[in-house]
């Protein structure tokens, strides 16, 4: 049976602003209005963002270690990179629930990547601040990443809940991790053609401009779909509805008291648990300095296993975000296992053994990147979703930061950090099952229209 239209007031015309509880966040199509066209949208732009961003991560290690970096420099700039792009969200979500500016965050996060992985190019040019200038570039595209998440996750929330949280967050970081996959393939044939690191991040500022011009064309045709009002892309709704608790399904699911707290029985220890598998989820950077470094892997072909890590991260964002949405949360229970094995198989010599190791990596990579980010919005009101994301992140960042220094102080120690990463994915999986317990599957779809103040 379909579900019938909630009914959605019509917006604010130009130099109106919009009633309280009446306006659609970030501009995003109401009911009827194709609200998959917005979560391919919002996925193609992440596409040619992560053929910059991921397109340079495989070649971070071996850059560092070009101008100079030990494993312990490459782990601690790579890990801190990463915790620059979850830790600072803490700061970055909060602010945009507070000022509505959504839309502005996500413009000048995406701005930041554009800007700084190019410039990675001139990183050899520059002599013995080469590596500073190098390790500033790596962390500033990161934290573009922090700047834009938490408010592009709560413009795509809004879209995808039309849609099913679980597929439309898988079907956008399908795309996503397309980007990611061509990025290194890109990335691989230039430096193969060229023998320069150099060339290879320059290429990058095609896809670069690619992106900005994608995002901007993104939000005009939103703004001309709400009444022509550009304004109305920065208004936030002051819903307070968590996903299941009025019987709204979408792949939701509820609290056991059916708190919309953000810092609930449920959603704390899930923020904790990030944490845990975050410590034991290894920077890429690290995986690539081993291969050029221990696995004898030439350079060129480093950026190519990294596409590969893509695929399989498409495979398990794909998998893991439709079986959310029919079995739910538990489906997440496979990630601290997953990243257990990883360092077993991707430090070791064996080249078919790395090549698991690399998959397994890229799986739990997606899992981590889409499904998990589905619940997050499932367990938080929809005002307070930029400061969960927030949050969220900013204990996956402390976790990457403390991963990042775990591996590179260990990297030569491989028995202790094997056993000290199955450890931390224990306490994560303790945490996940508490998660999954204090949390049910809502199975009846909402039937009827919203009342006032609701979307």
């Amino acid at each position: 049976m379909d579900r019938p239209e909630r009914e959605v007031p019509a917006a604010p015309g130009p130099g109106t602003s919009a009633a309280p509880g009446t306006s659609i966040p970030g501009n995003l199509p109401r009911r009827g209005s194709r609200p998959w066209g917005t979560v391919v949208g919002f996925g193609l732009v992440s596409l040619a963002t992560d053929i910059v961003s991921d397109g340079a991560r495989p070649l971070a290690g071996p850059l560092l270690a070009q101008l100079g970096a030990s494993a312990l420099l490459v782990g601690l700039v790579t890990g801190g990179a990463e915790a620059a792009a979850q830790g600072l969200r803490v700061i970055f979500g909060p602010w945009a629930d507070r000022t509505r500016k959504y839309w502005t965050f996500t413009l000048a996060g995406y701005a930041m990547t554009a800007l700084c992985v190019p410039l990675l190019a001139f990183a050899p040019a520059v002599g013995a601040a080469g590596l500073g200038v190098a390790s500033v570039l790596i962390i500033g595209d990161r934290v573009g990443k922090a700047v834009r998440s938490p408010a592009k996750t709560v413009l795509l929330a809004a879209a995808t809940k039309d849609v099913g949280r679980g597929r439309g967050f898988a079907v956008h970081k399908s795309l996503d991790l397309t980007g990611a996959l061509l990025g290194p393939v890109i990335v691989a044939a230039v430096l193969a053609a060229t023998g320069l690191i150099s060339a290879a991040f320059a290429a990058l500022a095609v896809p670069a401009a690619a992106a900005l011009a994608l995002l901007l064309w993104l939000r005009r045709r939103l703004a001309a779909s709400d009444g022509g009002n550009p304004a109305a892309a920065e208004v936030r709704p002051p819903a307070v509805r968590v996903a299941g608790v009025d019987g709204d399904d979408d792949g939701g699911v509820t609290s056991a008291s059916g708190s919309a707290s953000l810092f609930s029985g449920v959603f704390l220890p899930f923020a904790v648990c990030a944490f845990f598998w975050s410590a034991g989820l290894v920077a890429f950077g690290v995986i690539s300095y081993h291969l050029t470094a221990a696995a004898a892997v030439a350079a060129p072909v480093v950026p190519l296993l990294y596409a590969a890590a893509m695929g399989a991260a498409v495979l398990g964002a794909l998998g893991s975000g439709f079986l959310y949405d029919r079995v739910g949360p538990a489906v997440l229970l496979a990630l601290p296992p997953l990243i257990a094995a990883v360092p077993v198989l991707a430090f070791s010599t064996g080249i078919g053994l790395v090549l698991a190791g690399v998959a397994i990596w890229g799986t739990a990579t997606g899992i981590q990147d889409s499904t998990v980010k589905a619940l997050v919005a499932d367990l938080v009101p929809e005002a307070r979703q930029g400061s969960a994301y927030g949050v969220f992140a900013a204990f996956e960042g402390a976790g990457a930061l403390a991963g990042g220094a775990l591996y590179g102080a260990l990297y030569d120690a491989r028995p202790a950090l094997i056993a000290g990463v199955a450890a931390l994915q224990a306490v994560a999986l303790v945490l996940l099952t508490i998660t999954v317990r204090r949390a049910r599957p809502s199975r009846q779809r909402r039937r009827a229209p919203d009342g006032p103040g609701q979307r």
